[in-house]
């Protein structure tokens, strides 16, 4: 997702009102589309800058375009009803850098990436004059409409210790929020090089990785991998998902690496 590490943050609101919020949109767009896109689902959207190595987003003359799909930004997927006489907003923050968009091959030039245009387009929906008379008389009776929604949030951790074991306290959630799931990911040193892929992760030699929420730990037992030598199978059975969860738990993220 190239063109989606040309943004540092994007937020969406409400008649004002903020809804949802994403940072660190390159690499959080990129694990969301692993976990939740098929294989003829990333096939089909070249045109969203979802590309395999060998192809190029760019003509002849280093322009591009993309249509790119809020919901693989990890959020607005969820809730697909009628917005009635509302004002959305979509609020768009440039990167301070566009390295991480590009990958190029010594020797290194400088570059600047360009946005002419942007567009954001939205369905809309004229209704028959019979029901837009029942929504016309539901919305005078100002009843209460539920949004329900997922969030999705970012955690990164810069600077992990050089050991083979490390606890990562993750969140504590609130009364209005049911964690559903726990994605963790390893990059190494591939921000702001040009010459390395910013969308690519790395297994970083991971042993095992367990959840715990208090005094549960998900999965009960240890993976024992070696992903050097191709035993990594269980990992993809590993979608931690909360299906009765209690408020206010303390979740952290343990991992361990092989001895170096």
């Amino acid at each position: 997702m190239a063109v989606c590490h040309l943004f540092a943050e994007v937020c969406y609101e409400l008649n004002g009102m903020e809804i949802d919020r994403k940072k660190n949109v390159g690499i959080t767009s990129v694990m969301k589309g692993h976990l939740s896109l098929t294989p003829g689902q990333q096939y089909s959207l070249e045109n969203t800058g979802w590309l395999s190595d060998d192809a190029e987003l760019t003509d002849a003359s280093e322009n591009f375009d993309v249509v790119l799909p809020l919901s693989m930004l990890a959020f607005v997927e969820d809730y697909c009803r009628v917005i009635v006489n509302d004002k959305h907003e979509l609020i768009l923050t440039r990167s301070n850098t566009d390295l991480n968009a590009v990958i190029q091959a010594p020797p290194m030039e400088n570059f600047k990436i360009t946005l002419n245009k942007i567009e954001w387009l939205l369905t809309y929906i004229n209704l028959a004059d019979e029901p837009k008379i029942q929504l016309l008389n539901y919305i005078a009776k100002d009843l209460a409409i539920s949004m329900s929604f997922r969030s999705w949030e970012t955690y990164v951790y810069l600077m992990l210790p050089s050991t083979t074991r490390h606890v990562w306290a993750v969140k504590t959630s609130t009364h209005l929020e049911k964690p559903r799931y726990v994605i963790p990911g390893f990059q190494t040193a591939r921000k702001n090089d040009p010459q390395k892929n910013a969308s690519e992760l790395d297994h970083c030699r991971i042993r095992d990785v367990k959840l715990f929420l208090n005094s549960q730990c998900y999965p009960h037992g240890n993976m024992n991998l070696d992903i050097s030598n191709n035993q990594y199978a269980i990992l993809y059975n590993m979608y931690v998902q909360f299906q009765t969860v209690y408020y206010n738990k303390k979740a952290e993220l343990c991992y361990r690496s092989m001895n170096l």
